[in-house]
């Protein structure tokens, strides 16, 4: 029952995060990716502080918190989201977000290192090498999906793996240090400590010009801040909580498809065969990473319908 129900949810965050992907990628012809960033950041991290004024909610008060979520907050939110959005400079959307998708193979193989605490089978090993196969693919035949390029620039490729490792760091830190953390009050750290760094970078380096931005770029803006940062964040939080860990990580195969969809029919964005074929083999080592989830949900989706036809 939890599969069926989870599914409206877990369909509407994937599409959240695709979706947002695709507008920050209209959003780097108008703003520096630093300048954006630290801007989609600090509006997040308000509307994390209004929650506490507005609810029952206190701020944390526990040195220990502080210091490990500000960590946090700058290897798995401000390195990450900076890395990603740079290499919307060079590619599509949907080809950052397949790439984006290697996040928990990358978080398997940094957990046996630093946390072993899960054991990688030959299972989870064939998953690992058919998931970067389908990175390796995109890169050799020079994919970026976007018209007029005909071969990737390799910083794009560059800045999306640089997201990806500092993505997964943020997740073995957090597992780490922030098991037992209050999940709201960690990331509202995570986002203070992220938007403090990141004004900070921006103003040191690039400033705020906004010169260039117009009315579409600031509703770029409040979109990615307001529904692709603070409001993505809150019902990944309720999925997690109401239907479990393993429905939260299935958006890993709707964002996707989400962004390769509207990169394509807003902002012109190419899905060819290269990308299919590399998303294809990307999923498929997701599948064998997660194949117990998968005969579980399999399991209960057989269950549900037995029950229902003997109803």
């Amino acid at each position: 029952m939890k599969v069926r129900h989870s599914l409206p949810f877990v369909l509407l965050l994937g599409t959240i995060f695709g979706s947002s992907l695709v507008v920050s990628r209209f959003s780097v012809g108008q703003y520096d990716p630093r300048t954006y960033i630290a801007l989609r950041l600090t509006i997040a991290a308000v509307l994390h502080l209004v929650a506490y004024l507005f609810t029952a909610r206190r701020l944390p008060r526990g040195r220990s918190l502080w210091i490990h979520a500000a960590v946090l907050g700058i290897i798995g939110s401000a390195m990450p989201m900076t890395a990603v959005i740079s290499s919307l400079q060079y590619q599509s959307s949907g080809v950052t977000s397949l790439l984006m998708t290697l996040n928990p193979v990358v978080t398997l193989i940094l957990a046996q290192i630093f946390l072993q605490d899960e054991s990688m089978t030959w299972g989870k090993s064939f998953g690992v090498m058919v998931a970067f196969s389908g990175a390796i693919l995109l890169f050799v035949q020079g994919e970026t999906g976007l018209a007029g390029f005909t071969q990737a620039d390799w910083r794009g490729y560059m800045w999306s793996g640089a997201g990806v490792v500092a993505s997964a760091s943020g997740s073995i830190y957090a597992r780490r240090f922030l098991r037992h953390g209050d999940s709201f009050d960690v990331a509202s750290i995570r986002m203070f400590s992220a938007s403090l760094v990141m004004v900070a970078v921006a103003w040191s380096t690039v400033g705020f010009d906004l010169s260039r931005v117009d009315i579409r770029g600031v509703g770029a803006l409040v979109y990615a801040s307001v529904l692709g940062t603070f409001v993505a964040f809150l019902l990944s939080f309720y999925i997690i909580k109401r239907f479990g860990a393993t429905a939260s990580s299935q958006t890993s195969y709707v964002m996707p498809v989400a962004s390769t969809v509207l990169g394509s029919l807003l902002l012109g964005e190419q899905v060819t065969a290269n990308m299919l074929a590399g998303m294809a083999l990307i999923f498929s080592g997701l599948a064998l990473l997660n194949w117990r989830d998968v005969q579980r949900m399999v399991q209960a989706q057989w269950r549900m319908r037995a029950s229902a036809n003997r109803g």
